[in-house]
């Protein structure tokens, strides 16, 4: 729910079922990535807050997780046609609030309502298991049972489908949720909160707020009535989550930061490698999780890759993110801007040659906002920054290998290991890859791009747990075990 003051639209959490604002009064503000206009409002939550969230969701479980399944999928079926009426509304508050262009926000609300929608569809498929015993008159029942509150951390660069992606499992399986988007880009998932009204879920079932990580954040983790935290952001704070939430054993799933290889060899299809990279490198200005940000290519074909990928990198539009023939709009903030500088100009310095981009782009347009444009390095060594922590922006460092082998162990040669990709039509490798890239998402001959049943997971620092699927579905359940004893 929302008012409209001086060109500023004031959105509210949403909690027990109604939209409020922060007890402390404090408000938030959300600006364009554009133009650095302020566009929005939002409560500055505290941790009195999110205390009454908590104490709201835990009353309203029982009841939830009563409701047969069947019901609670029909409900949440419901949610998610919502979410697709209001399309293109969400749609242009993505834009406004994170910059990605408006045709990939149109994309990000379409994802977010399967989000909803698939697990909803398998609320009569929440399964257990009978188990013969080894006593006489007696079976082994293991049922699957909620958490109870749970909840859900989103990163800001999608928002409202890493939101969605977590409130579709979480609900069907009888939990409730407290949902805290990003400050920088929380407006799209506040506009959730009169869509669940409408949607008929109960009071209490799905809470919405807003506020800071030091203080909002901190005590939806640390909080006794919390049972299970699930988050999606930078590997950092991913590690200091895990550690707060260590005190009380409470369950922990974490989708965290990437550093994706890209591996062309000697027989991969070129054209299609070149399409592929450039879709999954450049997608939403970079900053995509799965995004590949290190590239490695035999020797073989490395010349003429390098040429068609520049050549086509070269040609990608920087603009309004409004704009339908706009590749890529601006960064998300001045900060991650400012980042993406520092490491491009960081691998310069350790002798990586500059061929594309590289700099912010020229023009009246780009005066205001965050900017950067494509950019692509070569000579580049693994032992660099650049092709070893997570870079978030459009950034392509390329580096020559020999054979597989190589390959293989620079891309392994990594803190992370959420998604890789392989272009080759050597079924041996692929089989091989498969058990040898320490990476939990491994796309081969395509560009990025997980599906609803698949599972999404990643390796070493990059999390814990997963999502998607019948996999992800059962992240949020519990297992109980019932000696049913019959004998007389």
């Amino acid at each position: 729910m929302k008012s409209t003051h001086g060109g500023v639209d004031s959105y509210r959490m949403y909690i027990n079922g109604e939209f409020v604002d922060s007890k402390g009064g404090g408000t938030i503000d959300v600006a364009s990535p554009t133009n650095e206009e302020v566009l929005f409002t939002v409560p500055n939550g505290t941790t009195d807050d999110a205390q009454l969230a908590l104490e709201t969701a835990k009353a309203a479980q029982p009841a939830w997780a009563a409701m047969p399944a069947v019901e609670r999928g029909n409900i949440l079926a419901r949610f998610a046609d919502l979410i697709r009426e209001n399309r293109e509304r969400l749609a242009k508050i993505l834009t406004q609030e994170m910059g990605k262009t408006y045709s990939l926000a149109l994309g990000e609300v379409d994802v977010s309502a399967d989000f909803i929608n698939f697990p909803a569809q398998a609320a009569r498929r929440i399964e257990g298991d009978i188990l013969p015993s080894d006593l006489p008159g007696e079976h082994i029942m293991i049922h699957k049972v909620p958490y109870g509150v749970t909840v859900g951390i989103a990163a800001w660069n999608f928002p409202l489908a890493l939101s969605c992606r977590k409130i579709g499992p979480a609900l069907t399986t009888g939990n409730v949720m407290v949902v805290k988007p990003p400050s920088v880009t929380p407006v799209a998932v506040l506009a959730l909160g009169e869509l669940a009204e409408q949607a008929g879920i109960p009071k209490g079932v799905l809470n919405l707020v807003t506020g800071g990580g030091s203080t909002m954040g901190e005590e939806l983790v640390t909080n006794p009535i919390t049972r299970l935290v699930t988050m999606t952001g930078s590997s950092q704070t991913g590690q200091e989550i895990f550690r707060k939430a260590a005190d009380r054993l409470i369950a922990v799933r974490l989708e965290l930061g990437g550093k994706a290889p890209f591996i062309l060899l000697a027989d991969g299809d070129v054209d299609k490698a070149v399409d592929a990279a450039v879709v999954s490198r450049h997608l939403n200005s970079g900053q995509v999780c799965t995004c590949p940000e290190r590239f490695y290519i035999h020797d073989a074909v490395y010349d003429e890759f390098l040429q068609k990928y520049s050549a086509a990198v070269a040609k990608l539009k920087i603009g309004d993110p409004m704009d339908e023939t706009t590749d890529i709009g601006p960064k998300v903030n001045a900060h991650e801007t400012s980042q993406l500088e520092q490491i491009v100009d960081k691998a310069v310095a350790q002798g990586a040659k500059l061929v594309v981009g590289g700099k912010r782009p020229d023009g009246e347009q780009f005066a205001k906002g965050h900017w950067y444009e494509p950019t692509i390095l070569t000579e580049c060594t693994n032992e660099m920054e650049v092709m070893q922590e997570e870079v978030f922006g459009v950034v392509s460092p390329i580096m020559r290998i020999g054979s597989y082998e190589e390959a293989l162990a620079l891309a392994n040669d990594c803190k992370y290991g959420l998604a890789a990709f392989l272009f080759t039509n050597d079924v041996r490798l692929i089989q091989r890859a498969v058990l040898e890239l320490e990476f939990g998402e491994i796309y081969v001959n395509r560009p990025m791009g997980e599906q609803r049943q698949g599972f999404h997971n990643g390796y070493k620092l990059s999390g814990t747990g997963g999502e998607d699927g019948k996999y992800g579905l059962e992240n949020y359940l519990e297992k109980k075990t019932m000696y049913v004893n019959f004998s007389g």
